[in-house]
């Protein structure tokens, strides 16, 4: 179960931080599409925050296309661009050579049956088969990365870790420039972090585009660290992704409150790197970011009393989404995913 941690007497709004940590939780594919999220009365008694307070959260956190509401049933976390279409045809296939043909053929099986139940004939089925490989096909001859320019880095980061696993053309597409992108491209498929998908699936859906979210790092490894510093420690982050930043800090700030210091800086900006790292005992970076961060190091080691340590997360994108997104493109395994 995930755990949030909500510090009350901080300068951030609680209902900021609760909303934080459940679009991280999100994000990170900790709550993946379809799970039931705590009532408010769990939450509550999780938090020790008022239900109407938890109440809003979800309001917000729906009218960001994260979750969805279901009368009497409770808040549940929305597939989002095409993880919830094609479901038959989109399992992993069988990882033993003997199962592959019996577990096709069920589920060729299941898909007819299910079409000839909705009052489809064979040749009509043939015909939507045909047209979804076709589809499925031309979209993933390239693959469109998208975010907001405000978060440029955030889409350098996606780009990184997916041009060498896919081996397809991948271009990194801003979302205020995609509209005009999507104008001159026969077909692609767009790939995003959930934190964009709204913005970017309002674009791509008149269009009839494929999107395909893809999900974060839990950063488990790198939290467990933050939550055994030292109090009065002084912790960097540096990241490429300015939107990372400010997420950090806010989630650090609800784990730790003011027990820790917490500098952050992009790669871009020397002269606050140069001070994080003046500064800071224990660096935390994206491996965007880490051979800038020991270059500054070793440029400033001699005005240094002690160096500090420098953790570098893995990939930006988990690995099991990169594993789903290349099933999705029909690229099957990888070395790098399979492993």
């Amino acid at each position: 179960m995930v755990k949030f941690h909500i510090k009350l007497d901080s300068e951030i709004p609680a209902s900021k931080q609760l909303f934080d940590q459940i679009q991280f939780a999100i994000a990170s594919r900790q709550y993946p599409p379809g799970h039931r999220l705590p009532s408010t009365r769990q939450l509550a008694m999780m938090t020790g925050l008022h239900r109407n307070t938890i109440s809003k959260v979800y309001r917000q956190l729906e009218e960001t296309g994260l979750v969805e509401s279901l009368a009497g049933s409770g808040i549940y976390v929305k597939a989002q661009g095409h993880e919830a279409g094609n479901r038959h045809l989109s399992q992993p296939v069988a990882s033993e050579a003997d199962d592959f043909p019996e577990k096709t053929e069920q589920a060729v099986q299941n898909g007819i049956n299910e079409l000839l139940s909705l009052g489809y004939s064979l040749p009509q089925i043939r015909e939507i088969f045909l047209s979804e490989i076709n589809w499925r096909l031309q979209c993933s001859a390239q693959v469109l990365v998208s975010v907001p320019e405000s978060d440029f880095g955030a889409g350098q980061l996606i780009l990184q870790d997916l041009e060498p696993t896919l081996g397809v053309p991948t271009q990194l597409v801003l979302i205020e420039q995609l509209a005009e992108v999507l104008e001159e491209t026969d077909s692609a498929t767009i790939v995003t972090s959930r934190y964009f998908i709204k913005d970017v699936e309002a674009i791509a859906a008149p269009k009839s585009v494929r999107v395909i979210p893809v999900d974060i790092y839990n950063y488990a490894e790198e939290i467990k660290i933050i939550t055994q510093l030292k109090a009065n420690t002084c912790l960097g982050i540096v990241s490429l992704s300015s939107g990372f930043l400010d997420a950090a800090e806010r989630i650090i700030h609800s784990l730790r409150g003011d027990e820790l210091l917490v500098m952050s800086a992009q790669t871009t900006d020397f002269p606050r790197l140069k001070a994080l790292v003046r500064t800071a005992q224990t660096i935390v970076c994206d491996q965007g970011s880490y051979s800038q961060v020991k270059r500054t190091v070793q440029e400033i080691s001699d005005d240094l009393i002690r160096l500090p340590q420098v953790i570098c997360s893995d990939n930006y994108i988990s690995a099991e989404s990169i594993r789903l997104l290349r099933q999705e493109l029909g690229l099957g395994k990888s070395e790098s995913t399979s492993s």
